[in-house]
């Protein structure tokens, strides 16, 4: 399962697993019958690598140089061996010899290279194509400015992919874990054109399991165990079978049934489930928060979102404990910062970095001051009152949430009129693109284990920069720790350090909460591989026990 991140949206693919019953020749500790059974609350979108908004549960079907193990570590992918300079600037990765496409076709260097090229052509609109910031030429290519054949990646022979880089990345090899970084076959992408990704059967795949049965619309596909995966001899599960199933209660009726292994609980259930003995917790890398438009249409609004005492006053106005306890009331913990904690820790101390950037007195709820910053911000933009729209997504519980944060902000804050605009997940993430809003309520999910993968989103020029927030500084400090400092792990973890202070100093977004899902799990199901970062699901080593 992945989390389908958009920033402002998010669409969940939750996991509930069915055990179904069968016969079959495993024996000892194997069930039967080696297939589960998931619910996504999401369909689909492509199945073209370097298409996708999300990769959590596509990451079982492509994989990359390497894979994420338990608790982040990388462990083996299509790399047999990589190897970096003294510099830092340059990887070169041994392809295995056994490794496969789907279709039988041999997996070689040239494979990644075409793949990279094609995924980082602006022609071809990758939403991740910021992830290969770093690697040489990258920038001007997704800038337009350069041919994507110039970007630093080449095949020495069949087996050698050689990556160069414009300078050293720290977390290179746990970004190498990305599906995105996958394969892809020219030669498939050739065959199938424009329907290439488009359904399973017009794709080829590079992962433990290949995908049957998605028509591009439909609610309904298979992963199925992949003879060609050079692993395959690990791969217990036969069949992993999707659909789309929505409602929490139907999930739970499922579950208390004994037709689910795994149940994702809605709020109002783990008031009722928490101290039950499947109850259990899945804590994600997901930060939510309020994001407000410096570009808005109306003039009056920009003004207002460009002083720093109104946005001040905003975040000083939402109670997060309040929120977290009567209106989410699952296991999710208040925000430090931007930046989630047990994400990433100090190279040097193994002080976690929430902790470390941590400011008192910055994100804490306090009606008092948020009068008095509100009071002085209308005073200084020459206005009494404030009508303001704040625009969220309508899935799950989300309208309640929106409820509580236009209420909360009313509340503290005298002349303030907030409108909720709750809209479809599609519609909300066309007007973040769009700059179509006032305040929206924006999440961000990351990517690997680095403080750089949120802090990355509020540079300028980034694409997932929905409200325009330029500081000459925070851009300054984040490129030091993507260049000049990348090799020197203190002075970058410093850069950080003081970029997500500018932040709660500035308040471009004011982080709410820190998400924490929870499950009613049966202990059946083993191995299963969860991550906080990056891909979060990997069925690759697990199994149904007896």
């Amino acid at each position: 399962m992945k989390i389908k991140r958009w920033l402002g949206v998010i669409a969940v693919a939750f996991i509930s697993v069915v055990v179904l019953a069968g016969c079959g020749s495993n024996s000892g500790k194997y069930a039967a019958k080696q297939e589960l059974n998931l619910s996504a609350d999401a369909p689909l979108d492509t199945l073209d690598v370097s298409k996708a908004n999300g990769y959590g549960q596509t990451g079982n079907v492509f994989e990359s140089l390497y894979r994420l193990g338990n608790d982040g570590k990388v462990t083996d992918g299509l790399a047999s061996s990589g190897t970096v300079s003294k510099d830092g600037l340059t990887w070169t990765f041994k392809i295995r010899d056994d490794a496969k496409f789907s279709d039988g076709s041999k997996i070689t260097a040239n494979d990644f290279v075409y793949s990279w090229k094609r995924t980082i052509d602006p022609k071809t609109k990758a939403l991740y194509a910021y992830l290969f910031e770093g690697i040489k030429n990258a920038d001007k290519i997704n800038a337009g400015k350069m041919d994507p054949s110039k970007l630093g990646v080449e095949a020495t022979d069949d087996q050698t992919f050689v990556v160069h880089l414009d300078q050293p990345i720290q977390y290179f090899k746990v970004l190498m874990s990305y599906p995105l970084f996958s394969p892809i076959s020219k030669k498939a992408v050739d065959k199938y054109g424009d329907k290439y990704g488009t359904k399973s059967q017009y794709t080829v795949y590079s992962g433990p399991f290949t995908v049957k049965g998605w028509t591009g619309t439909n609610d309904t596909w298979t992963f199925v165990k992949n003879n060609q995966y050079w692993d395959k001899k690990v791969v217990k599960l036969d069949k992993v079978n999707y659909r789309v199933v929505e409602n929490p209660q139907t999930k739970l009726n499922l579950y208390q049934s004994g037709k689910l292994d795994y149940t994702q609980l809605s709020s109002e259930q783990v008031k009722n489930y928490k101290n039950n003995k499947d109850y259990t917790t899945f804590p994600y890398s997901i930060t939510t928060f309020l994001q407000y438009n410096f570009n808005d249409q109306d003039k009056t609004k920009k003004k207002a979102f460009n002083n720093v005492n109104i946005r001040k006053a905003m975040s000083y106005a939402i109670d997060r404990k309040q929120l977290i306890s009567k209106v989410i009331g699952d296991a999710s913990t208040q925000s430090k910062g931007l930046v989630p904690t047990e994400l990433a820790k100090d190279p040097k101390t193994g002080k976690d970095f929430a902790d470390d950037a941590y400011l008192s007195g910055t994100i804490e709820y306090d009606k008092k001051k948020a009068e008095e910053y509100w009071t002085k911000g209308l005073k200084e933009i020459g206005v009494k009152d404030l009508t303001l729209d704040l625009t969220s997504d309508n899935e799950g519980n989300s309208k309640n949430y929106a409820e509580f944060y236009a209420q909360s902000l009313e509340k503290a804050l005298p002349g303030l009129t907030v409108k909720i605009v709750n809209v479809p997940t599609q519609v909300a993430y066309s007007r973040s693109q769009s700059g179509e809003f006032d305040i929206l309520v924006g999440h961000w999910g990351a990517d690997f284990n680095d403080p750089i993968s949120h802090l990355q989103i509020l540079q300028d020029g980034s694409a997932y920069n929905y409200g325009k927030w330029q500081n000459d500084q925070y851009n300054s400090l984040v490129k030091k720790a993507q260049n000049e400092d990348a090799n020197d792990a203190e002075k970058r973890w410093q850069d950080m350090i003081e970029a997500e202070q500018i932040v709660m100093k500035e308040q471009p977004v004011s982080p709410l909460y820190q998400t924490v899902y929870s499950y009613l799990k049966n202990p059946k199901v083993k191995d299963v591989i969860h991550n906080t970062a990056g891909t979060q699901w990997s069925y690759k080593y697990a199994y149904i026990g007896k």
